[in-house]
């Protein structure tokens, strides 16, 4: 199968024939019909987060099932699913007392001595966050997948592998934005306009989205944005407090640096909570001012929307089909497998939401 395969930090993705194995007992083939191209492949491809190389990248997809192994009962060949990264072993602490997208128990990847998912000849190709959807195939644990409804357009469905997912969840799972509540989102890429999205399903009042490229905060209006602000013109913070009289509920950081992070904790009102969401590079360190958290304000983190995923994917399913998610309009383009490094020269440029890469 062909599969776009990094062999080097911050060197362009190979397109590679490349293999798959047979599904073990608990685990499925999977036919990849499209994969978003996230910024978290980014990270990975530009060092940001060390990952074993070589590697096939991505983790954002939704596909058909082909073969099943012995032991799986959830779904049969045939089936449409969508992937998700954070695969759960359904027995561990997190999972019992359900943080399923802390699990990271070993049994969903193969042992040491086992013949690997992937490989090209005698050579082990790492398997990326338990998916590598840059491929035409995916060989997954049954755990990594949830099944949906056939009507589901199979490319937006892939958004909601990652990027909805993660943006809807910080909000209705991680903070538990409240209606009537006020929320600011800064970064209105696929992850910051899913959580504007998910602040206008929770009922928030006041929607303000911050970003630097005025194109993308058009966009963020058709998602549920109230108002915007465009950091490169005006100081944030000062924009923020005059809009809201003292500041926000609830803010999400969405791109990953030290001062959006730093940011998203200054423009809370007295108890207001800060999320950062976006994936801050390893190493850094984030400063906040001691004093300010006697006026009880949080912030905290969110890996992946504090998701359920296999029942949270089938209602974002729901959701879009009654015209309550704006997947179609997170879509900058449709694209191949060999342009996937074009897509990750895009998301350097902050001008795009969303490339999907289309196998059918």
């Amino acid at each position: 199968m062909k599969a776009a395969v990094l062999r080097e930090i911050n060197k362009p993705l190979e397109i590679e024939d490349i293999q798959h194995g047979d599904p073990g007992p608990r685990e499925v083939l999977v036919r990849t019909v499209a994969a978003g191209v996230c910024h978290s492949d980014l990270h990975f491809q530009n060092g940001s987060y060390p990952y074993q190389l070589p590697a096939v990248l991505g983790h954002e997809s939704a596909g058909v099932v082909e073969a099943v192994g012995s032991a799986v009962t959830y779904v049969k060949p045939g089936d449409h699913v969508i992937t998700c990264l954070s695969a759960f072993c359904g027995h561990c602490e997190y999972c019992l007392t359900g943080h399923m997208s802390l699990c990271q128990e070993p049994e969903l990847q193969r042992a040491g001595n086992e013949p690997q998912r992937l490989t090209q000849g005698d050579e082990t190709i790492a398997q990326f966050l338990n998916l590598s959807s840059f491929a035409e195939y995916m060989l997954v644990h049954e755990h990594a997948i949830a099944k949906i409804r056939e009507d589901m357009p199979l490319d937006r469905a892939a958004l909601i592998g990652c990027g909805v997912t993660t943006g809807v969840g910080a909000v209705i799972h991680t903070a538990k934005v409240e209606p009537g509540s006020s929320v600011a989102v800064i970064g209105c890429g696929g992850v910051g306009l899913s959580a504007i999205n998910g602040a206008a399903i929770a009922g928030a009042a006041q929607i303000i989205a911050i970003d630097m490229v005025e194109s993308k905060l058009e966009l963020a209006r058709k998602f549920g944005a109230t108002h915007t602000i465009n950091g490169r013109e005006v100081d944030v913070k000062e924009a923020v407090r005059e809009m809201t009289g003292g500041g926000v509920h609830y803010s999400f950081e969405a791109i990953g640096l030290k001062e959006t992070a730093e940011q998203a904790f200054k423009i809370l009102a007295r108890g207001g909570t800060a999320t950062v969401v976006g994936m801050i590079p390893v190493g850094t360190t984030i400063e906040i001012h001691g004093p300010e958290f006697l006026m009880e304000r949080t912030l905290q983190g969110s890996n992946m929307g504090s998701n359920r995923f296999r029942v949270d994917m089938p209602r974002f399913v729901d959701f879009y089909l009654q015209g309550k998610l704006h997947l179609d309009d997170m879509i900058s383009g449709r694209i191949r497998l060999e342009d996937v490094n074009d897509a990750l020269a895009a998301l350097e440029t902050g001008e795009v939401a969303r490339n999907v890469i289309m196998f059918d």
